[in-house]
């Protein structure tokens, strides 16, 4: 099976992403890095020098280099599924999953390293809020086309704990 974790920026796919695969026994990749390495520039260098529609060419191709992969997780960039007809891709080549996490929480995860993610670099914490809302609000309806929708559990189980059970339901039976 191929996983694609989707969700806004700091919603946890790669932390979620690794710690699944760890437990299904699967391998992980993050396409941001993936990208990196492919193009031998960080995402930041990739944004500043081309602009975001090179920078969605390359993830868009990068992302179709996985198709066929089994066992695998892959955490997608926030936009993934927003360009071209990326979440369609994905959608009939693995199962999808939207990480639905509020804005105060992403808020809060962003605003310490935001200076590695081109979009909300220069942004204080009242436009960080602001971008966040906005672009959430955008980027929903491709996030909702989602196979699962993941909110954050609050009956005590973590995130990893939750997908894993839901996979296993959905797979195994």
């Amino acid at each position: 099976m191929l996983i694609f974790l989707l969700g806004f920026m700091g919603a946890g796919k790669s932390y979620t992403g690794k710690r699944l695969a760890e437990r299904l026994g699967y391998a992980f990749v993050d396409l941001d890095e993936a990208i990196e390495r492919r193009a031998g520039k960080s995402i930041p260098q990739l944004f500043s020098e081309g602009g975001e529609a090179h920078f969605r060419a390359l993830e868009r191709q990068c992302l179709q280099s996985f198709e066929g992969r089994t066992n695998l997780i892959l955490s997608c960039g926030g936009g993934t599924p927003c360009f071209f007809d990326n979440m369609h891709w994905m959608k009939q080549r693995g199962v999808t999953v939207f990480l639905d996490v509020d804005i105060p929480l992403l808020v809060e995860r962003l605003k310490a390293g935001k200076e590695h993610r081109p979009l909300i670099a220069q942004k204080s914490r009242e436009e960080l809020q602001l971008f966040i809302s906005q672009k959430l609000a955008e980027r929903r309806k491709d996030y909702e086309q989602a196979k699962f929708i993941c909110p954050a559990p609050t009956d005590g189980l973590t995130v990893v704990d939750h997908l894993e059970e839901v996979l296993k339901k959905e797979f195994n039976s």
